[in-house]
């Protein structure tokens, strides 16, 4: 028997040749995606593919295609009878292509051997253009978290500028944002029993481009945003309008949004009711071989060997941070795995050839959200909110660690697993909140213990993110008091295992509202904790999210207020050299700032030998003495 990480068979056909060998003669889906094919619960592409696939239709994938030579990879399957669905891959490409500095990066973690080249920027424009000019009359759906959320227009942080809904520019015919197994399902049934793409416009969870003559007057139902034009004309329409973009977004029962370009308008249906337990193990139960596609034996895929054996636990994450984008796309509701479909893979990755006795992670988009919700299902569905724990967590919340537990020691007690670890961001002001019900309370206080105890593979990462409560509450984080808090506990449960752990807490420079003096601050209490930073990052604006809107703007949507940002390169440089203070090569650059925003307060505690040295009292005479008077005086003695 072949194993499974050479036998093409157990895959996506990728390949005529490989589409041969599974007896079709043609396919009904063809998924182009920039980023390289692995058959695992954590790429999309797969994802997708698979959920096709058990609903009885013959679906080809075209990984990384050359979108530069005579466009062969666009034509190898020819038409398909349904769709072509087109994905930049699991992350924005220009996320995925340039630094925080606009500097192109030179690997890519989604492609073989990391090396960079084998996409183009804005992949879903490029790729669905060369669709369209090959086969016009076949449909084109995007997905993808490229088009997700960029599906209205949006502040582009590379270029500068406020683009259009990608609809303008990718010339698709339906675009499917958020989580797709719903969405492409019902787009693969309508197109199969020939109703005709045009007539999807009112599905839900998709966008679609409509002459400006069918939008409609607002109501309860529709709420009409500026347009394009205007947002140019003015940001704070922008800003604006992000608001409603984002409350809706994480509505349980959200309004369809309209937005004028021009002679046309974008329609963005409301998203789908989250996810029951069934339909997200329905998911994860397909059957990946968890693995990249033999096309790839013998090279390393970055992003792969990250997750091989890591399981997903749930999907969504209600913390709404304001520079995240993860609600955007996958909501604040979460959707949960039952304890049997997350116990079941995790036997599967224990029959992995390479499982060497270690899961890597046992997460989701926040570690221990798992199997969270509102008590009282009719005030969720009222409820804007885009945060469940900002200001702090909602009264109505279900912040119970205790099935959580019960899932860890489920995995551990599995045969093979030596040890199951927690790399994924943890919410430590969730685990931490007090609830008033001391069974609650209790429990969550064990979820921390035996966190620390026996899911840290050395190094617990955490992301507080700032020491400013100013900035934490414009990034709705909470304060860094709790992180104090968080850090007692875990020293004291490391002492008395006799463990030597280390915590690695993340931060960001630049964010909107952070000035240099507040790096400055938080330099001098990180160096107060023993800490040297190494998760660290500059603030990048990305689209869709609270913190981007307000770089663009330069006022927050919610309240109006203006807020300061760092935009050039030398502001950010300035904020992010606090990060290395204990560096040398940083030392004289931070001593030079902080006498030039006049907080030598803050150098004396960073750099406590700067401190002026005591001189003898000055004297005039002897300081202007000639050299001549002075050997003249010495002959005289």
């Amino acid at each position: 028997m072949t194993p499974p990480q050479f036998d093409t068979k157990l895959y996506l056909p990728t390949t005529v040749k490989e589409m041969r060998l599974l007896g079709w003669d043609s396919v009904d889906v063809v998924l182009f995606t920039g980023d390289a094919y692995v058959d695992h619960p954590s790429f999309g592409a797969a994802v997708i593919g698979r959920t096709l696939q058990a609903a009885g239709y013959k679906v080809a994938i075209v990984p990384q295609p050359n979108w530069q030579d005579d466009l062969r990879d666009f034509r190898k399957f020819g038409a398909p009878r349904l769709f072509f669905g087109v994905s930049a891959g699991a992350m924005d490409s220009m996320v995925n292509h340039y630094t925080a500095a606009r500097r192109r990066r030179s690997d890519d973690a989604y492609t073989p051997g990391g090396r960079h080249g084998t996409r183009p920027d804005y992949p879903t424009i490029v790729y669905t253009k060369i669709l369209k000019e090959l086969y016009p009359d076949v449909p084109v759906v995007l997905g993808g978290i490229e088009a997700s959320l960029r599906r209205q227009s949006h502040y582009d942080y590379w270029e500068d500028r406020l683009r259009p809904s990608i609809l303008l520019d990718a010339p698709a015919d339906i675009l499917s944002y958020g989580m797709g197994e719903k969405t492409v399902l019902e787009i693969a049934r309508a197109l199969d029993q020939g109703i005709p793409v045009s007539s999807l416009a009112t599905l839900r969870q998709t966008a679609v481009l409509l002459p400006a003559s069918e939008q409609p007057e607002g109501d309860s139902s529709n709420i009409i945003l500026c347009s394009y034009e205007q947002c140019l004309a003015d940001p704070h329409k922008q800003s604006a309008n992000f608001r409603h973009i984002e409350e809706q977004s994480n509505a349980m029962n959200g309004a369809t949004l309209w937005q004028r370009h021009g002679d046309r308008t974008v329609r963005v249906n409301p998203m789908y009711a989250p996810m029951t337990t069934e339909e997200v193990d329905a998911s994860f139960d397909l059957p990946y071989t968890r693995l990249p596609h033999p096309r790839y034996k013998g090279k390393t895929i970055p992003a792969y060997e990250m997750i091989r054996h890591s399981i997903c636990m749930h999907r969504g994450c209600f913390g709404g941070c304001a520079f995240c984008t993860i609600s955007a796309h996958q909501g604040k509701f979460i959707a949960s795995r039952s304890k049997e479909s997350i116990v079941k893979e995790a036997r599967a990755v224990t029959q992995m050839h390479d499982f060497k006795g270690y899961i890597s992670d046992l997460g989701g988009p926040s570690a221990n959200m798992y199997g969270m919700r509102g008590r009282r299902t009719e005030a969720c569905a009222k409820c804007l909110r885009p945060s469940c724990l900002h200001p702090k967590p909602c009264p109505n919340l279900n912040t119970d660690h205790g099935p959580l537990l019960d899932i860890y020691r489920a995995i551990d007690a599995l045969p093979g697993v030596k040890k199951s670890f927690i790399g994924s961001g943890v919410r430590y002001d969730l685990s931490m909140h007090r609830t008033g019900d001391p069974d609650i309370d209790r429990t969550n206080l064990k979820y921390n213990e035996e966190l620390i105890e026996r899911h840290v593979s050395g190094r617990l990462k955490v992301a507080p993110e700032h020491t400013s409560d100013r900035v934490l509450e414009l990034m709705r984080k909470p304060s860094f008091t709790q992180f104090h808090e968080f850090k007692r506990i875990f020293d004291r449960v490391n002492t008395r295992c006799g463990l030597r752990q280390q915590l690695i807490p993340y931060f960001i420079s630049s964010h909107p509202g952070c000035t240099e003096e507040d790096m400055a601050q938080l330099a001098v209490e990180t160096k107060q904790l023993d800490f040297h930073l190494e998760q660290v990052q500059d603030f990048t604006p990305t689209p869709m999210t609270v913190a981007t809107e307000i770089y663009y703007s330069g006022v927050h949507p919610y309240t109006g207020e203006r807020v300061f940002c760092a935009r050039t390169k030398d502001e950010k440089l300035a904020q992010r050299q606090y990060f290395f203070w204990y560096d040398n090569t940083y030392r004289r650059g931070i001593e030079q700032a902080l006498r030039r925003i006049h907080r030598t307060d803050l150098l004396m505690k960073l750099y406590p030998s700067s401190a002026p040295k005591i001189c003898r009292p000055y004297q005039p005479d002897a300081l202007s003495e000639t050299k001549s008077a002075r050997k003249n005086r010495q002959r005289r003695r």
